[in-house]
């Protein structure tokens, strides 16, 4: 099957979006995320300065790290980028405004999205960064790429055929909706994981980078021990694989899933002992950007994808 104009650029966007995704955890990462002070220009002008001797009158020269400047900048144009690609993306999605409305309607809602979450941003810089209002900010980013995701599987379902009874098919399908709750559940105590992070890391005595999880009350165990109905939830998906002999796209969607779970249990392992290195931080962000666009899409697929073979 020959990818259309639309086909080709809503991949691009979901592609593009993760990207996003991975230089926004890289701003929060490094503390970049003031790195421009004002918006929706970066230190009074549209391309930042280099260097402290280009810096403009009337701004404080100890806020000025040409580094997280343009790690901050750099975040903003990728997320011109974006704005450009899904804005791409809803026109050309009107093509399908009576053929799969759906396909358009998901695309506006994009669009919509997409608008309000660069508002959301220049609120998030003129606060200060309040720690609330990042984590609305990851949230809308998260629902920005599932509703992309949804309006492109739905452009390109016909790629996606199965073969699999009907009864795995709902235990699968049940499965994977159980797996995908537990993901979002485990995203928002991660969020508030961050949240009580910024605040020891402001606080007027930081305490060493290597101490801020294990000295860490409240969210932060229920957010490790939370972990464990992820695993499990992996293990039962990859045991009804393997009972059911599964194929074709429900098997590689099943088993990324399951890789990408343990993976990124492992990554919460290294934060926690290895004093939270950054790299670890942008994976464990990145990693459940893709963990949420792969469960999803196995939804979509058992869901919606054609079925070639039911019930013997």
């Amino acid at each position: 099957m020959k990818l259309n104009a639309f086909q080709k650029t809503a991949i691009t966007t979901v592609a593009a979006t993760l990207f996003l995704i991975l230089v926004g955890g890289l701003v929060r990462a490094t503390g970049a995320g003031l790195g421009c002070p004002d918006w929706p220009k970066c230190f009074g002008m549209w391309i930042p300065p280099t260097s402290l001797a280009d810096l403009p009158a009337g701004f404080d020269e100890s806020q000025f790290n040409v580094w997280k400047t343009w790690i901050e900048y750099v975040n903003r144009l990728v997320g011109v980028v974006i704005g450009l690609l899904i804005t791409a993306t809803f026109l050309l999605s009107i093509r399908y405004r009576k053929e799969k409305p759906t396909v358009f309607y998901s695309s506006i809602a994009a669009f919509v999205l997409v608008l309000f979450q660069g508002w959301l941003g220049g609120v998030v810089v003129r606060t200060g960064l309040h720690e609330g209002l990042i984590t609305a900010h990851m949230l809308v980013a998260m629902v920005i790429v599932t509703v992309l995701l949804y309006a492109t599987f739905e452009a390109t379902s016909d790629l996606f055929k199965i073969r699999i009874e009907e009864g795995f098919r709902k235990k699968l399908l049940w499965t994977v909706w159980v797996l995908f709750g537990l993901t979002m559940i485990q995203l928002v105590l991660g969020t508030q994981v961050r949240e009580a992070i910024d605040v020891i890391k402001n606080a007027p005595v930081v305490s060493p980078r290597g101490t801020w999880l294990e000295n860490m009350e409240g969210v932060f165990p229920i957010h490790r021990s939370f972990s464990w109905l992820l695993v499990a939830a992996a293990g039962w998906l990859f045991y009804l694989m393997k009972k059911y002999n599964a194929e074709g796209w429900v098997k590689k969607l099943g088993d990324l899933n399951v890789v990408l779970v343990f993976l990124q249990v492992l990554i919460g392992i290294g934060l926690n002992y290895l004093a939270m290195p950054r790299v670890l931080q942008v994976l464990h962000l990145v990693g459940v950007a893709v963990m949420v666009c792969t469960q999803f899409l196995m939804i979509l697929v058992l869901r919606r994808g054609e079925v070639v073979i039911s019930d013997q």
